[in-house]
């Protein structure tokens, strides 16, 4: 502690403080000494984190020997091995999660911890990230302030960002300060006049990217870029139960009008539409095909590693009738396996498994080729769909955001439809992977753990890889005699003009 005004002391009370505190360090580890003493022999601790809520795994929990520097932190799969004795203390911390200790026992070989849900954990650290971010601000020094500006909005790993101190370690490969993340511009509508314009036209998002895309940043104490934040994905990203249509009509229109949170003076409008909902097992036969990303810029835990995992539990799903084939590409495209039948997990897995990352980017000979191998095994009735999982990071042939529109606009023709399952931070390219899902009449989610995969492989399964409707316009017309203007929340790149 300093204390001002302590440069004032005589140096006889200065040597007397400090024969004091020599006095105490003495004491304080002359009683430590016998308990180290006591401590029994070190072993090999293995177990896993997991949430008391679902039993669904916890990656990137930290697990800490409680008074030590000695932490891990826990795999994709929640796993987590230590060096322990008997009577450590160990500390599980997560975000999101309420904090547990687990006292080590004698025989403790293999254990589960689970760990409680706690929202308010979370806006804590939000809150205190955000304020330690204005900290870093405000305390630059001049001549790094241009090369720290990346930092405000990186998605680094926990630790590293700038003045923000966030529980968790650094993932392995990644380094600090390290951002070229990619998001198109978001332009935000004021208020329409209803005289001038009484119809609001837009198309219909069933993405939800953005939901997980800004949890990562959030669960990193740290502000996502305004581009990141497409409020309609936010929106859809969670289940609200409507009404299922009672006909032939494929959807249901639920309304809700009340007043306005942060504005009395306004009323708030919420229209939810409804499809038809399919059992998983009444769903037709699928013809897909795995398109992955196995370039250098995959070679990261939250991204290659993650993929195998998320894609390992729809695997799980697949019927006898369903069909898979496997295309991958870096500096080359190639197919590593054939259109294979869901009935055949093992081989399906085992293909999977080999997958390493490495090379360059060649993502628009990967995409040509996997609509060839679409195209070749089309299933008339069926779901025919490719599915690109990647960070976005294309860089040989057509790369640019241009050229992955034209080339996609050139494949939907076919009948295939497609799904961007988005993976990574650093150099994720959000904007790429938008495009190609919107032009592909195709879906769009971010996986940022295995949770996410699971709700999106496997509880969104019919939503995600089958479409009931394409190309869904939707326009509402506002009486002028009732209303004087309005504005459209959301959907800043999804309007249309009114014809």
């Amino acid at each position: 502690m300093l204390v001002r005004g302590a440069s004032n002391y005589q140096n006889q009370s200065y040597r007397n403080a400090m024969k004091k505190i020599a006095l105490y360090l003495i004491v304080g580890l002359a009683l430590a000494y016998p308990l180290l003493a006591q401590s029994g022999p070190k072993f090999t601790l293995t177990g896993q984190v997991i949430s008391a809520k679902d039993a669904s795994v916890l990656p990137g929990a930290s697990v800490i020997i409680k008074g030590t520097k000695e932490r891990t932190v826990t795999d994709i799969d929640g796993n987590f091995s230590l060096t322990v004795s008997k009577g450590d203390v160990l500390v599980v911390l997560y975000v999101g999660f309420k904090d547990k200790e687990y006292k080590v026992k004698k025989n403790d070989k293999q254990i589960i911890i689970a760990l409680e849900e706690d929202a308010a954990a979370l806006e804590e650290v939000v809150v205190m990230g955000i304020a330690a971010a204005k900290k870093a601000k405000r305390n630059r020094r001049p001549g790094v302030a241009q090369a720290e500006s990346m930092a405000d909005y990186s998605s680094m790993p926990q630790g590293y960002a700038p003045g923000i101190m966030v529980q968790g370690a650094p993932e392995p490969g990644m380094q600090p300060n390290y951002n070229r993340e990619g998001y198109d511009p978001i332009n935000e509508t004021g208020f329409k006049s209803v005289a001038n314009a009484p119809l609001s036209t837009f198309a219909i998002d069933v993405d939800e990217a953005a939901y997980a895309n800004v949890r990562r940043f959030l669960n990193y104490g740290q502000l996502p870029p305004p581009d990141a934040v497409r409020i309609e994905e936010l929106l859809n990203y969670f289940t609200y139960n409507y009404e299922a249509p009672k006909t032939n009509v494929p959807f249901a229109v639920n309304t809700e009008l009340s007043a306005c949170p942060w504005n009395e003076q306004h009323q708030l409008l919420h229209v939810g539409l409804q499809a038809k909902k399919i059992k998983t097992q009444d769903l037709p036969p699928s013809n897909l095909v795995f398109l992955l990303d196995v370039s250098g810029s995959m070679d990261a835990p939250n991204k290659l590693p993650l993929l195998k995992q998320s894609l390992g539990l729809l695997i799980s799903q697949l019927r006898q009738q369903d069909r898979v084939a496997i295309v991958v590409y870096a500096g080359a495209a190639g197919l590593v396996l054939p259109s294979t039948s869901g009935a055949n997990k093992a081989a399906i897995v085992q293909a999977l498994d080999k997958l390493q990352a490495g090379g360059s980017t060649a993502g628009g000979a990967g995409i040509e080729l996997a609509y060839k191998v679409a195209q070749e095994h089309f299933m008339p009735n069926g779901n025919n769909r490719v599915i690109l999982a990647t960070d976005g990071d294309f860089n040989v042939g057509a790369s640019s955001n241009a050229d992955m529109q034209r080339l996609i606009e050139k494949q939907r023709v076919s009948g295939v439809f497609l799904s961007v399952l988005g993976f990574g931070t650093g150099n994720y390219q959000d904007s790429k992977a938008e495009i190609l899902a919107n032009k592909g009449n195709g879906n769009y989610a971010y996986i940022d753990n295995l949770r996410q995969g699971r709700k999106v492989l496997i509880e969104q399964f019919g939503g995600t890889l089958f479409t009931v409707a394409k190309d869904v316009n939707f326009q509402l017309e506002f009486n002028p005699a009732r209303v004087k203007g309005y504005r459209l929340i959301g959907y800043e790149n999804r309007r249309l003009n009114d014809e």
